[in-house]
């Protein structure tokens, strides 16, 4: 059956679930593309909705049905399809079914139908998945996956609909209890299912070119099927599916790309994108599909004109906090320091008086250039303490801050272990004026940046944090001062915090206003001595990342071009050990994956 494009009438289906009840605005934005080229538009919502989004739904749509969220998408698309009887849907030249797992459309919808209008079809989708040779799932009858339409978008013909063979595969569809039994039903099956009967179907993107590359070119190639095909969508679950996943196949490029071509190339709002996922993801899966990771040149600057934050309307008006407890290292301090734009203001905390004159006589040079306040704040709560409470009432006077503070540690030895932390901290925070402004510019650049980071140390017996967990036993805690504070971030005792482990790091205030809005006070931290783990200064210390996910804001690690240098060999290092020690266990060498799963069982 072949169409005129833009006389076709047509309806459609989107399906809808969130674990919040919330339709954020790439929904929103989907369902306007939708309507461009849809006559009658149905969202069936899976569960419950708050009500503001209800009225989104119904503001963008011609009709909203809720119903209880069983039977997963699929059902909600049946459930939708003859919601108006059977003779109603036969109204329609086409009828389509999709869901909420799309960000779209990046290119008009309209492009696709248009072209997909002049094939002689009986049923077509936007992407297929390649035939796998084997059933990864268990629940497809053939054996194996044949190719087929992916089921997040799929377009019917009304001479199909009118067929006994695709009513009856509809009215006959079983109860459906999880989602590898969706795709065993449905998803898998559907395609082949109706090709052997002799019906026709296409893609509107061609999957030819990529055959032998990948099995599901979406997934695996997405910036070349929106940029070379035209593909209307790009996967949500591109953004948060686990990192192995993506490292067992290729070099784990695939979603950045996508992400910068939609964001350089297209008209969509990548807003969108953030606000969704900001809500929704956990942030160590964020960073690593979108590898938030900045290396920021020491000598070069990223824009010519002067980029003297606080004295230029505009700009980000930008403070150093800056704790010292420690003497011997205030000159190391204030050496960092001289490198904040000229004009800068400083916010030097100390514990008592004695410690105020030496650190007074470190920081006195750089009084000509940056105006710089000293406070005594006691000897409680670190330097989180005189973060949150001894400098807590100018907070809100700047968009960013550099928080930073002597570090020596002491458990560690050799000593050189804790300076080169130290080192590493600095060296990626603020080592040389040309870094800072190449930073502050980052900020200015990207909006949703709330939080940099130093990477966490891999060094000497820090190594195994890596794979112990950047929580340690700090979870609970953690997770309870998020409650406490009303902060609401996916978070995970399985997934690493993307945190300031050495408690320094770059931050927009407006990231942080929850966790600034608590009206902290020196009596809510632990007296010294500090136990070294699970305390209320361990939990700051890893909420600050959950904190800016829940004001909107995402974190990256932040690397000087320096220090960039050494840690890749570090890295090559370690990583060349460890797989030559297990490849020689094991007896073989094999891909990263297998040498993991080698452990697992051992």
């Amino acid at each position: 059956m072949i169409l005129e494009g833009k006389h076709a009438k047509r309806c459609g289906v989107y399906a809808f679930y969130d674990k919040d009840g919330h339709a954020d605005g790439y929904v929103v934005e989907f369902l306007k593309g939708l309507r461009e080229v849809t006559d009658h538009l149905l969202v069936v919502v899976n569960g419950e909705i708050d009500e503001e989004s209800r009225a989104r739904l119904r503001a963008n749509s011609d009709d909203v049905m809720i119903r209880p969220n069983e039977g997963y998408d699929i059902t909600a698309y049946k459930k939708g399809l003859f919601r108006y009887g059977y003779e109603k849907l036969l109204e329609y030249d086409e009828a389509f079914i999709c869901n909420d797992t799309l960000f779209g459309p990046i290119h008009p919808f309209s492009e696709m139908f248009d072209a997909m209008a002049g094939r002689d079809l009986d049923f077509w989708g936007i992407t297929a998945f390649h035939e796998v040779p084997f059933d990864p799932f268990g629940t497809v009858k053939y054996g194996y996956l044949p190719q087929h339409i992916q089921s997040f978008f799929q377009v019917f013909r009304k001479d199909f609909m009118k067929t006994a063979d695709f009513r009856e595969w509809w009215e006959k569809m079983p109860a459906i209890d999880g989602y590898l039994q969706a795709i065993g039903t449905h998803e898998a099956v559907f395609t082949k299912e109706m090709q052997d009967r002799g019906y026709k179907w296409d893609v509107y993107c061609d999957p030819a070119p990529l055959e032998g590359f990948t099995w599901d070119p979406l997934r695996d190639f997405p910036r070349y099927l929106l940029e070379t095909q035209r593909c209307p969508v790009i996967k949500r679950r591109n953004f948060f599916q686990d990192y192995g996943e993506a490292i067992g196949r290729s070099g784990g490029e695939a979603t950045l790309e996508a992400f910068e071509y939609i964001r350089d190339e297209t008209e969509y709002d990548t807003d969108l994108i953030w606000e969704n996922l900001l809500r929704t993801v956990n942030m160590a899966d964020l960073k690593k599909r979108l590898h938030l990771n900045y290396t920021v040149s020491e000598k070069i600057p990223r824009k010519t004109e002067d980029s003297a934050v606080p004295a230029k309307d505009g700009h980000l008006r930008t403070a150093l906090v800056c704790h010292v407890y420690y003497e011997d290292l205030a000159r190391g301090c204030a050496a960092y320091a001289a490198n904040m734009p000229a004009g800068t203001d400083f916010y030097v905390t100390v514990p008592d008086e004695r410690r105020l004159a030496s650190v007074r006589e470190a920081f006195g040079p750089l009084e000509a250039d940056h105006r710089i306040e000293y406070r005594i704040t006691g000897n409680r709560g670190r330097d989180v303490a005189p973060f949150l409470v001894g400098v807590k009432d100018i907070l809100s006077k700047y968009d960013l801050i550099l928080k930073i503070h002597d570090k020596k540690v002491k458990q560690a030895v050799p000593l050189s272990i804790g300076r080169s932390w130290e080192y590493e901290c600095f060296q990626c925070l603020l080592p040389t004026r040309t870094f800072v402004e190449n930073v502050i510019d980052l900020f200015e650049k990207n909006p949703r940046l709330g939080l940099l980071t130093p990477p966490i140390p891999i060094h000497g017996p820090y190594f195994p944090t890596t794979g112990r967990g950047e929580w340690g036993v700090n979870y609970d805690v953690t997770n309870e001062l998020a409650a406490k504070l009303g902060i609401r971030a996916p978070m995970d005792p399985l997934k690493e915090p993307v945190a300031p482990l050495g408690s320094e790091f770059w931050v927009r205030t407006d990231a942080m206003k929850t966790l600034f809005a608590h009206d902290w006070e020196y009596d809510e931290f632990p007296e010294e001595p500090v136990a070294i783990d699970a305390t209320v200064l361990h939990a700051i210390e890893r909420l600050y990342p959950f904190a800016a996910q829940a004001d909107g804001f995402y974190t990256g690690w932040l690397v000087s071009d320096s220090f960039g240098k050494i840690e890749m060999d570090n890295l090559t290092y370690m990583n060349a050990g460890l797989a030559k020690a297990e490849s020689e266990r094991i007896g073989r060498y094999a891909p990263f994956h297998e040498l993991v799963d080698a452990v697992k069982k051992s």
